[in-house]
């Protein structure tokens, strides 16, 4: 496949990705309960292209697990909604309520991570400036290729799109040998966040 052809499918990933949130309702169940809510990951940085995945962080003050669950119920009364799963890190250095439900969209499930953070808390807004410094810093080849690695990436293999965004961002990767190598390398250092 050539770049304009991954951009293309890219382009219309994105648009459709805009149209399931919307048409969700899932953003606003959230900011009706108070929160504020803030787009994260490819589909803020337009680099969404064969997963159906959509990230948000939701932020407010004073979380408990009561308060989460109430509006995760919300959220749990969308017929499309198919199944929904708690992680609770209210006692971790992150301070969230991790939401994680999939989405009937006609023919296609779409995967939503909703992490309802503590406003204020270590990460508040981190993966946002995180997204934003990508999308400034990034030439628009290095966008193409992480595009184009994405595309490529056998649905079997697992990688994150911060592990992408750091290779081809810090280490000039451009093929997906390369990224495996990579990849083997990186995943050997302690769990850090990356930030460009």
């Amino acid at each position: 496949m050539n770049q304009l052809s991954i951009l293309e499918l890219a382009a219309i990933q994105q648009q459709k990705a805009r149209q399931v949130l919307e048409q969700s309702g899932i953003a606003s169940i959230w900011e009706k309960a108070g929160c504020r809510v803030q787009l994260i990951g490819s589909v803020r940085m337009g680099l969404l292209i064969n997963h159906r995945d959509i990230d948000l962080h939701v932020y407010s003050e004073h979380i408990t697990e009561a308060h989460s669950f109430a509006i995760a119920a919300q959220m749990a009364r969308i017929p499309e909604v198919k199944d929904l799963t708690c992680i609770n890190g209210l006692h971790t250095d992150e301070h969230c309520m991790e939401w994680h439900l999939h989405y009937q969209y006609g023919e296609e499930t779409w995967k939503f991570d909703i992490i309802h953070i503590e406003a204020g808390t270590l990460y508040d807004g981190y993966f946002e400036q995180m997204a934003d410094r990508i999308v400034e810093l990034a030439t628009p080849e290095q966008l193409e290729t992480i595009l184009r690695l994405k595309y490529e990436t056998p649905e079997t293999e697992t990688i994150i799109g911060a592990e992408y965004y750091e290779a081809v961002l810090t280490a000039g990767v451009t093929t997906l040998p390369e990224l495996r190598a990579w990849l083997k390398e990186r995943r050997q250092k302690e769990p850090y966040y990356w930030m460009p």
